[in-house]
Formats: C-alpha cells, structure tokens, sequence
C-alpha cells in the first residue's frame, strides 16, 4: 500500500488544497493530510480548527485521511511509512521555495520522494493568504475559492477582530 504525506498549514483550507488532494488520492493508495502547526505564518485558525475545516471534505476523497503533523515531515513519513510527500506548485514563483525545500527533504531522508502536482487553472493564482485577505473586504467574494464551512469560519474569525 502506498502511502503520501500532504503536509501544509491550510491556514485556511481552499479549493485549490482540495483540488491538489483529489489528485494525490487518485496516484496513491492513501493520503494523509498532514495539518502544521507552523507558528512562523502566524496562523488564523489552531491546527484542531483547521482539522476540523479539513475534514468533512475528506468525505468526497475516501482514501484520504486527516493528521497532525508533528516535527519534520520526512521524520513524520518515515513513521508513516509514507513513500512520497506531495506537494502543489501553483506558479513558477512557488517552485524555488518548493525545490529548496524538496532538496533539503531529499537530504535527510532520499527513501521519501517529492511528488509537485499542479491544481486546476482556475486555482492557480489562490492562497490562503490571498483568501484572508479577500476577506477582510469583502468576503462575499471567496465562495469560488473556499468550501461553505470555511467561508462561514472566516467570517466568523474576522468578526472578531
């Protein structure tokens, strides 16, 4: 069985993480969503917050699951068992990040591949910080970029600021 690790903040979660999992689900056996906690972004939502964002999408992706990712990801796949970390590029701006990151994986554990997949067109040029900041405008205007309950959780969140 093979098993990929989808390691991110998904701070929050968007259609494009969506997209880039269903595409993951159909290579692999299992995909495990791997949540972090990554305090350097300064994240909106806690990581149980944005696990339970995550998880009722995982419905439509039945061979997916969700986790919290602790420590380092290859150190996490490892104890897994996960063969592949998949990782999205959205456009060429993203590879350098991506490739540096890939490469310093590479070396501390070469058992774990990365796999860069593409989202659809229409996610290319979406982030979570992009949706955040849509937002605290107009958030009427993220419903082609995030699921309803994330939507509603925004709002909720920047309510209260």
């Amino acid at each position: 069985m093979k098993l990929a690790i989808y390691p991110g903040t998904f701070d929050p979660v968007t259609y494009g993480h969506l997209d880039i999992l269903q595409r993951a689900g159909r290579l692999f056996d299992e995909v495990l969503v791997a949540v972090a906690a990554n305090k350097s972004k300064e994240p909106l939502f806690s990581v149980e917050e944005r696990l339970t964002l995550l998880e009722p999408h995982l419905k439509a992706i039945p061979n997916a699951k969700v986790a919290r990712l602790e420590g380092l990801t290859v150190d996490f796949a490892k104890k897994c068992g996960a063969v592949a970390l998949i990782r999205g590029l959205r456009a060429v701006s993203d590879f350098e990040y991506e490739f540096q990151m890939a490469q310093m994986n590479r070396h501390l554990d070469d058992s774990i591949e990365t796999i860069f997949l593409m989202p659809s067109h229409k996610f290319f040029y979406t982030s979570s910080h992009m949706v955040k900041q849509v937002c605290l405008v107009d958030s009427s205007r993220l419903t082609q970029f995030v699921p309803p309950n994330v939507l509603k959780a925004l709002k909720k969140k920047f309510a209260k600021k």
